[in-house]
């Protein structure tokens, strides 16, 4: 027998969701909407937080339309950008031309992820049958024999019992819940970290640059607006010797690398401001046991290249919703049920990751180490040809495999 809490409170629903972040908000919305009792659990007391993906792919928006949500996701503050351009020392190419698709939305979508998942949230808010709960962290999994029942939740105003038909794990690539449930990782690794730092925006700065190449460095820049959310890429575990050098030689090379930040770079006042993420890719060897399932960076963590990680994370989503909306009878989906949603989405995380690899192998760890770096042949090709163009946008703006909504509308409050 699992854990047994012995806490005061407890809820029933038929699906519990751990984590509010892009799989977790979308699913809670898709089931919600479909009738089925769920709850979603977000540790903290709000979605803000920085460092996050920012990009909304024409996938994502494609679901938004399909769910009737698009107008009014568009009025959300966001920035646009149809062509993905790369400046590999004084030569720009074309890496994209997302304009080229033939989707309600060819653009991709620079929204911060708390502006996002508010959104969510407050559509969400139309059906009864979904609550989102903050400030209520999952700590450890309930148990009847092999199955999950539901999870332990702390709380402001202590434990609480949560039993459920389905517990889904979106909790991240650090989840704990995977972790309690003793799923098997599988590392496939990447020779690479990111330095996250922002840096104000002028006036005369916009540009529609999207990676810099030069030198042996590489930085990827996002537009918030007022300021640029910048990601300069080094070796893995390479923090320590880049801090090494000091803050003044950082921010020089940063300048050399994009000077459009050179009125700008004295944001970066110390090492505080200069967050490190450090980037992986791995997947689950299953994503399901009984009563229990893994879905977004909890099954797959993703790299940056790409952008693709919270687009994956909503196709695995509407994927899980259409699978299972009416599975939730005597007992809730049945193993063979979440082994369907992995069965669905495995193929196109594992083609994702693959090519991910590949840029990071091919393109990325040679042009942060080599000083006479040159843009390969492929790409020096795309950035002659529209139609490749067209091609490379398909990859990151609609992906391998794209899901539309099939989960039905119950009645809205």
């Amino acid at each position: 027998m699992g854990k047994v809490s012995q806490s005061a409170e407890a809820l029933r629903v038929q699906c519990c969701i751990v984590g509010g972040g892009p799989a977790g908000m979308m699913l809670g919305y898709l089931l919600g909407r479909a009738g089925i009792r769920t709850v979603v659990l977000e540790k903290h007391a709000d979605f803000f937080r920085d460092f996050r993906g920012d990009t909304v792919h024409p996938s994502t928006m494609a679901v938004m339309g399909e769910l009737g949500l698009l107008d009014d996701f568009l009025e959300v503050p966001h920035d646009e950008i149809s062509k993905l351009e790369g400046q590999f020392g004084a030569t720009t190419i074309r890496l994209a031309d997302l304009s080229r698709l033939d989707t309600p939305c060819p653009f991709i979508a620079f929204m911060p992820q708390w502006d996002f998942l508010n959104f969510i949230d407050s559509q969400g808010k139309h059906y009864p049958q979904l609550e989102v709960r903050k400030k209520t962290e999952a700590v450890d999994l309930l148990r009847d024999k092999d199955r999950v029942t539901g999870v332990v939740a702390r709380t402001e105003q202590g434990e609480l019992d949560i039993t459920a038909d389905l517990t889904v794990a979106c909790d991240g690539r650090h989840s704990v819940m995977r972790e309690q449930a003793g799923m098997i990782v599988r590392d496939i690794g990447a020779p690479m970290d990111v330095l996250w730092f922002r840096a104000g925006k002028t006036e005369r700065s916009g540009n529609n640059i999207f990676a810099r190449i030069q030198s042996g460095q590489m930085m990827v820049m996002l537009d918030r607006g007022d300021y640029w959310q910048c990601a300069y890429v080094i070796a893995k575990n390479g923090y320590e010797a880049v801090e090494a050098k000091g803050l003044d030689a950082f921010r020089a090379n940063i300048v050399r690398l994009a000077p459009v930040l050179k009125d700008s770079i004295g944001d970066v006042k110390s090492w505080d401001d200069v967050k490190l993420l450090s980037v992986k890719i791995d997947r689950l060897v299953q994503w399901a046991k009984p009563g229990f399932l893994c879905i977004g960076d909890a099954a797959h963590a993703m790299s940056p290249v790409g952008g693709v990680g919270v687009n994956l994370a909503i196709q695995d989503a509407v994927a899980t919703a259409n699978l299972l909306f009416d599975r939730f009878g005597d007992g809730g989906p049945s193993l063979d049920d979440l082994h369907r949603v992995q069965a669905r989405r495995e193929f196109p995380v594992r083609a994702t990751q693959a090519i991910q690899v590949f840029v990071q192998n091919r393109l990325i760890n040679r042009a942060i180490t080599d000083r006479q770096f040159t843009p390969p042949l492929i790409m020096r090709l795309v950035g002659c040809s529209p139609w490749l163009q067209g091609i490379t946008a398909r990859s990151i703006g609609i992906g391998i495999r794209p899901e539309h909504v099939h989960s039905p509308e119950a009645k809205r409050a």
